[in-house]
């Protein structure tokens, strides 16, 4: 049942609200309308578009920053940051992420994000990754939107950082790794 404009945009507020990296067109199939009609209602309703909502949330949520390395070389967009603790990140496959006959991405570019993310989320001026554990669980297709989350759990035996990330295409798994992450304050020795 289609509903009028002003139930449409008052859902449309609320539906952002709650999940602010939802996109147009993700948007325009729930409430069954155009994408330039999603467009036209957050124009109307002032809210602004999804990089501009990303960034507004990320300054917004942040106490912290990367430490371990320089935020533009974290692979994907960090929206979410707790040092030592979590952290989230978006990557949007586009056509340089995808080998150009199958249009599916690259593997290296899913072990990326999540690589940068585990490396970013470690609270010391140097963090490297001494070893990874991952697993590919389907194929990720340009116009894909990839959220990787990683969460820390602890520590090995020889005291390294253990970093969980699970990265999904709209709540579906399609890669996790392990990474044993070395601190600048660990034992040189072990290397």
């Amino acid at each position: 049942m289609k509903r009028n404009k002003k139930e449409r945009q008052e859902r449309l507020r609320e539906t952002i609200e709650q999940t602010p990296f939802i996109t147009d067109e993700e948007l325009a199939k729930t409430f069954g309308v155009s994408i330039q009609t999603i467009r036209l209602d957050r124009m109307e309703l002032s809210i602004p578009e999804l990089r501009e909502r990303i960034k507004s949330v990320a300054t917004h949520q942040w106490n912290e920053t990367v430490r371990a390395l320089p935020i533009e070389e974290v692979i994907g967009e960090v929206v979410d940051l707790e040092l030592d603790t979590k952290a989230i990140s978006i990557l949007d496959i586009k056509e340089e992420h995808v080998f150009s006959r199958t249009r599916i991405a690259r593997g290296h570019h899913l072990f990326a994000q999540a690589n940068s993310l585990a490396v970013a989320v470690i609270n010391d001026e140097l963090a490297l990754t001494a070893k990874s554990e991952i697993r590919f669980k389907r194929q990720v297709r340009e116009r894909e939107r990839v959220v990787a989350k990683a969460s820390v759990n602890g520590n090995d035996d020889k005291g390294r950082t253990i970093v969980e990330v699970e990265s999904s295409v709209e709540n579906e798994p399609v890669f996790s790794g392990i990474f044993v992450m070395f601190r600048s304050n660990d034992d040189k020795g072990e290397a």
